[in-house]
């Protein structure tokens, strides 16, 4: 299995810009899998925002909504997975999939990586909610807790500011 890495934050934390700061120090083929269904107007301003983040860090990309462990990358390279919870909201909503598959699915692809950095978003609560929403949050949380125990290291956007939380992560 390859290096796993998480970088987690809340929503517009600068998340996406740490992982791809840590990518980018690293050589060889480097993917980008993309997982947003983009179902709104600002699913892709979020989508634009991110490929122009990236267009000069030599990325393959690959629009992968679901079953990431199947994606088209040559064993050895560095993966960027953006991000889990899309995964996940994918494979709830409309796979009948859930935490156990798509850690099964993570697992898949970061066994064929070098480097997987995966991003994911923290700190929600099911508090207040119920049916599948509460469901989804339960899962999530679980399902980053699984990514994270066995990681190399792990990393918090606070504030836009990096936080180092696990092992060493640039």
């Amino acid at each position: 299995m390859g290096t796993l890495i998480m970088i987690s934050g809340a929503n517009g934390s600068g998340k996406s810009r740490y992982a791809e700061r840590i990518v980018a120090r690293t050589a060889g083929e480097r993917y980008y899998i993309a997982t947003m269904r983009p179902c709104s107007e600002e699913n892709l301003q979020r989508i634009e925002k991110h490929r122009e983040q990236r267009k000069d860090l030599q990325f393959t990309t690959l629009e992968c909504p679901y079953q990431v462990g199947a994606a088209a990358v040559e064993n050895g390279s560095v993966v960027l997975l953006e991000d889990v919870s899309n995964l996940l909201a994918n494979a709830m909503f409309e796979r009948g999939g859930g935490e156990a598959s798509v850690y099964a699915d993570i697992e898949a692809l970061c066994s064929r990586c070098r480097l997987l950095v995966a991003v994911t978003i923290t700190g929600l609560r099911a508090d207040g909610y119920d049916g599948e929403t509460a469901a989804y949050i339960r899962a999530l949380n679980g399902l980053n807790q699984r990514l994270y125990d066995p990681s190399r290291g792990g990393g918090r956007n606070e504030r836009r500011r990096a936080v180092c939380r696990k092992g060493r992560v640039e």
